[in-house]
């Protein structure tokens, strides 16, 4: 509950893969003694994103969202809060078509539906895969918008025919409340159909492939006021009209916003079911070596891109814990990550990112098969699984960094780890000592925080984003993982030439 039920508040919606969650956001003032002000985050209400599958496509349940929206609405106003404005922010890419009369049709895909399986080979052989990436700065992954497109087009779908707007998950939650059609800068460049270059859709590109050209709108940027809640939202939820703010829609780009970075120049991991390792920069790059290393140049609050890497992150352990419970070994992330603790060190790899690991049938299965391919020990138990897991993503994470830091010409003295995955201090340990310099964690609710953040610039709360950190940094304390000491033979180093054999 609030301290003061009369201080200005935001609220804001934060929805993973997994799960999503709505939090209130006021800016408490310093008391009588000159302190620093804090922000203060207060969860109002929480609830879990289960995908569905309907025959042998994965949906999104999209209105099951919009209404777990809803109640978060109410829920805020019903515990005393009143809010200034409210915001989205969800995961990259996928999106829902609207028919000219502004209904939805047909059921989102999920991003991990099999329909785009072998499209990047296919547009990148069709196109050029120079070309793909200099018109769109973006690293080659199936589940990128411009393929789920090609797939629709391929399979002749008839929502394609009768598609009058494209609306990207948080800009289509935002419709259904407002009824404004929008498309948010930082979620417009994850669809590998925007050119960074030219700041525009690549319509030439939509052309070739045959795709539909009149179906997005005119990007608008962080901060912009998408509208207000209908007068039947209202009506519904017993709420006064709110504010419908674009916050930088992409979760990974609010969680890059209130990373706690003494300057401009700092490297960061965004940690929970992906992993996304990135930096922030003034324009995009470009050239043919960040394609060859796979990044993507995404976009950022006040026109910023940042130069990051998609890894698959906790989604495989995820997928371990879900299968052991089918097999009725119910086992919780503590108790799993106990058993890892105690399990052998450096004993075993996988390449996180080979698509193999993206959604087999058998996520534990698939591991073991993996190292009996490359001539591994086989790991047999819960706890060797999980080490190998998370110590396979601690090395993923020093290649990436380092491949980031010969783009950028720069080193970074410390690695920034936000988002819930910092909950697992082994991951965090892990990554310290596969980087050999410190991990700054915290803080956890960092999507939620970034759209706070640019919610209260647009209400004129805060001054800009660097007032914004500052509050970050006195409300939200910081745990620092060094490199532990007792790796005195070097097992790290070498166990990093060994994963990078892999």
């Amino acid at each position: 509950m609030s301290l003061d039920k009369a201080t200005p508040c935001v609220l804001a919606f934060d929805l993973g893969a997994s799960s999503g969650r709505a939090f209130v956001g006021e800016i408490v003032k310093a008391d009588g003694a000159g302190g620093p002000s804090q922000l203060k985050i207060t969860e109002i209400h929480r609830f879990s994103n289960d995908p569905v599958r309907i025959g042998s496509h994965l949906h999104w349940d999209t209105l099951m969202l919009f209404q777990e929206i809803k109640k978060g609405i109410r829920k805020a106003f019903q515990a005393g809060f009143r809010p200034q404005s409210c915001g989205i922010d969800t995961w990259g890419v996928d999106f829902g078509l609207l028919d000219r009369n502004g209904e939805l049709i047909g059921i989102p895909y999920h991003y991990r539906d099999h329909q785009t399986d072998g499209l990047v080979e296919e547009v990148s052989a069709k196109i050029g895969p120079e070309r793909l990436f200099r018109e769109s700065g973006l690293q080659f992954m199936p589940f990128n918008t411009l393929f789920q497109l090609y797939a629709m087009k391929k399979a002749t779908s008839p929502m394609l025919d009768i598609a009058d707007t494209l609306l990207l998950t948080p800009d289509l939650l935002s419709y259904f409340l407002t009824g404004e059609k929008v498309c948010e800068f930082t979620m417009a460049t994850t669809t590998q159909l925007y050119d960074p270059g030219r700041g525009a859709w690549n319509l030439p590109l939509m052309k070739e492939l045959g795709l539909p050209l009149h179906i997005l709108p005119e990007p608008i940027y962080p901060g912009a006021v998408i509208g207000e809640l209908t007068e039947d939202v209202c009506a519904e939820l017993d709420v006064p009209p709110l504010k419908v703010v674009a916050v930088a829609s992409h979760d990974t780009e609010s969680a890059a916003a209130a990373v706690p970075a003494d300057s401009d120049s700092f490297a960061y991991l965004v940690s929970g079911t992906w992993s996304l390792l990135g930096t922030q920069m003034a324009k995009p790059l470009l050239h043919s070596t960040v394609m060859e290393h796979q990044f993507s140049n995404e976009g950022g609050v006040d026109g910023t891109y940042h130069l990051l890497k998609n890894i698959m992150g906790l989604w495989i352990l995820q997928e371990c814990k879900r299968k052991w419970e089918q097999s009725g070994k119910s086992l919780s992330f503590a108790q799993l990550v106990k058993l890892a603790g105690e399990a052998e060190p450096l004993r075993s790899f996988i390449a996180p990112d080979d698509l193999r690991f993206m959604n087999p049938p058998d996520m534990p299965e698939e591991i073991r098969r993996y190292c009996v391919e490359t001539g591994q020990p086989v790991p047999d138990t819960e706890g060797r699984i999980v080490r190998c897991i998370l110590e396979s993503l601690a090395l993923r994470y020093r290649q990436v960094l380092e491949q980031a830091e010969e783009l950028m010409g720069a080193h970074f003295a410390k690695l920034h780890m936000v988002g819930g995955g910092i909950q697992n201090e082994l991951l965090c340990q892990f990554t310290a000592n596969a980087l050999g310099r410190p991990v700054w964690a915290g803080p956890v609710e960092a999507s939620t925080i970034g759209n706070l953040l640019v919610q209260f610039r647009s209400a004129g709360m805060i001054r800009d984003m660097q007032e914004g950190i500052a509050l970050v940094k006195t409300s939200f304390p910081l745990q620092v993982f060094e490199p532990e000491e007792n790796d005195s033979q070097g097992l790290w180093a070498t166990s990093y030439e060994r994963f990078c054999r892999l």
